[in-house]
C-alpha cells in the first residue's frame, strides 16, 4: 500500500567521499541501483535532469542547535518544520521568545552556549548533522516537482581543516505516483568560510552542464566575496530573501549593485508582493479610475515593524511605475519606524509619501509583511482614494486617522497560501534570467535610500 511507503526512499544515505570523486559516486550510485528497475522489485527512477541549486548557508543556525542536540535534519541551509520546531525549542530552554526564526538574539544565545560547551569539553565543534531520512526533507518541496541536484554548501566555525564532501541521493514518494521515483542527488560541502572559497573553482564542475543553475545565497550577496563571485558568474539566477536582511537599507543598496553589475537577481521577498501589487493595480483599472491616477499626491504604507523591506519595495515598484522622481528622505525611529519621502512628478506635482513600521503584538512569519495602503489625494474632487489591508492586518491605523471614510475603493489582500522561503522557492526555480520589473523598482527604492547620503 502507498500509505505505507516511507515519505523518503533513500538512494544513498550521506556517503563520505573526496573531492574529486563526488561524480563517479554519485554515477555508482545509479547504477547500483538500475534505473529502469527492470528486475520489478524497484519502481523506476528519474536522476537529476532539469537543473542545479547551490545553497549558501553562511548564519551556521542548522550547525548551531546540531551542536547543541535540538537539530537532527539534513544540513541544507533552508528554513523549515523541521528547524523551526528545534528553533522553538532551544528558545524556550533558554528563555528566548519562542518565534522559531533566527532572529539576531536567538543567534547570540545559541553561539553563546556553543562558547561554553567548548570551554567545558562538552562540545568539540559547531559541525553539521546528518541527514535524518525518516523525515521529509524540506528540498523536497522542490524535488516533488523537478528531479535536480543541491549542492549546499555549509559554513563551519572552529579551526580550517579543508573541505569535507558527502554525496546521497534521496526519492520523494508521491501518493498519486509511487511506481515512479522523482530524486534528488545531494552534495554537501562542509568547511570553514576561508576553505569553502579557497575551492571555489572546483565548485562549478559540480553544476549539471547544459542545464539552468542557481545560486540560493542566504545572506546579503557580497560582491567582493570570492566564492560568490564565481558562483555568480556561472549561475541563470542568483535568489536572495530580502526579508531575512540584518541591515536592510544598506543590503538593499548592495543588491542594487549587483544588478548594475549584470547580475540576474531573484527576491523571494519581491514575490511575497505580488497581491498588493495586483490590487493596486486592478483598482485603477476602469478608465475613470485610471485618469485619476495622475492626482495621486499622498501615500501612506503600513509594514510590521522589523524589516523595511517590503514597504521599501513596494514603494519603489509604485514609484518607478508612475515615474515620480525622489527628491527628498527623512527617517525617524521610535515606537514607530517613519519614513518619509518626498517625491516629484513629471508635471511637477509635489507626492508625499511614509512608510511606517506598526508595532504588532502578534507577529508573522515573515519579518516586514506589509499591513495597509492607502493612496489618496490633497485634492477633494479627485477620485482616487484608495485603501488597502492585509487579511490578518487591518487597517486599524488609518481608520483612527479618519482616512477610510474619504477613501473611495476598500480591498483586502489575501494572505498568500504559501510564503515560506522554500515554497516560493519551488516556483522561482521555473524561471530564470533578469527580472526587469524588480530591477526598475530596486533602481528607485536605491535612489530613495542614497538621498539619506547626500
Amino acid at each position: 500500500m502507498v500509505s505505507q511507503a516511507p515519505t523518503v526512499y533513500s538512494l544513498q544515505a550521506p556517503k563520505d567521499v573526496s573531492m574529486t570523486e563526488i561524480e563517479a559516486e554519485l554515477g555508482q550510485i545509479w547504477q547500483s541501483y538500475g534505473i529502469t528497475g527492470d528486475d520489478g522489485t524497484l519502481p523506476a527512477a528519474t536522476r537529476a535532469a532539469t537543473f542545479t541549486l547551490v545553497v549558501y548557508e553562511p548564519e551556521q543556525t542548522q550547525q548551531l542547535l546540531a551542536a547543541l542536540g535540538f537539530y537532527h535534519g539534513p544540513i541544507d541551509g533552508i528554513l523549515g518544520p523541521q528547524m523551526e520546531a528545534a528553533l522553538r525549542e532551544a528558545q524556550k530552554a533558554y528563555g528566548i521568545p519562542e518565534t522559531g526564526t533566527p532572529n539576531p538574539d536567538t543567534i547570540a544565545v545559541l553561539r553563546g552556549e556553543i562558547a561554553k560547551g567548548r570551554a567545558s569539553g562538552k562540545i568539540s565543534d559547531a559541525t553539521s548533522s546528518t541527514y535524518d531520512s525518516k523525515n521529509p526533507r524540506i528540498a523536497d518541496e522542490i524535488a516533488l516537482r523537478n528531479p535536480c541536484r543541491i549542492v549546499t554548501l555549509s559554513p563551519v566555525a572552529g579551526d580550517d581543516e579543508g573541505v569535507k564532501a558527502q554525496v546521497a541521493a534521496y526519492c520523494p514518494i508521491q501518493k498519486q505516483s509511487a511506481s515512479a521515483l522523482v530524486c534528488c542527488e545531494y552534495i554537501t560541502l562542509t568547511g570553514t568560510a576561508e576553505a569553502l572559497e579557497r575551492i571555489a573553482g572546483m565548485i562549478p564542475a559540480l553544476l549539471i552542464g547544459g542545464l539552468p543553475k542557481f545560486l540560493w545565497w542566504k545572506a546579503t550577496p557580497d560582491p567582493n566575496n570570492g566564492l560568490f563571485k564565481r558562483l555568480a558568474a556561472v549561475c541563470n539566477n542568483v535568489i536572495v530573501d530580502s526579508c531575512n536582511f540584518n541591515e536592510p537599507e544598506k543590503d538593499l543598496l548592495c543588491l542594487q549593485e549587483l544588478v548594475e553589475n549584470g547580475i540576474p537577481l531573484a527576491d523571494l521577498n519581491w514575490r511575497r508582493l505580488a497581491g498588493w501589487q495586483e490590487l493596486a493595480a486592478e483598482a485603477y483599472d476602469a478608465p475613470q479610475r485610471r485618469a485619476a491616477l495622475g492626482e495621486i499626491d499622498r501615500v501612506n504604507i503600513d509594514y510590521e515593524k522589523g524589516n523595511p523591506v517590503q514597504g521599501l519595495l513596494f514603494f519603489g515598484w509604485l514609484a518607478s511605475r508612475l515615474q515620480w522622481k525622489p527628491v527628498a528622505y527623512q527617517h525617524e525611529k521610535g515606537d514607530y519606524e517613519i519614513t518619509k519621502i518626498r517625491l516629484v512628478a513629471q508635471d511637477q506635482r509635489q507626492i508625499e509619501a511614509e512608510i511606517v513600521g506598526v508595532p504588532i503584538g502578534d507577529v508573522g512569519e515573515i519579518p516586514g509583511d506589509l499591513v495597509a495602503l492607502r493612496l489618496s489625494s490633497t485634492n477633494p474632487q479627485a477620485n482616487c482614494g484608495t485603501l488597502i489591508c492585509s487579511e490578518t492586518g487591518g487597517c486599524m491605523r488609518m481608520e483612527t486617522q479618519g482616512g477610510a471614510q474619504s477613501t473611495g475603493l476598500f480591498q483586502q489582500v489575501s494572505s498568500l497560501s504559501e510564503q515560506r522561503a522554500e515554497a516560493l522557492l519551488s516556483q522561482q526555480v521555473q524561471r530564470w534570467g533578469h527580472e526587469a520589473l524588480l530591477e526598475e523598482s530596486l533602481a528607485l527604492t536605491a535612489q530613495i535610500l542614497k538621498l539619506a547620503k547626500s
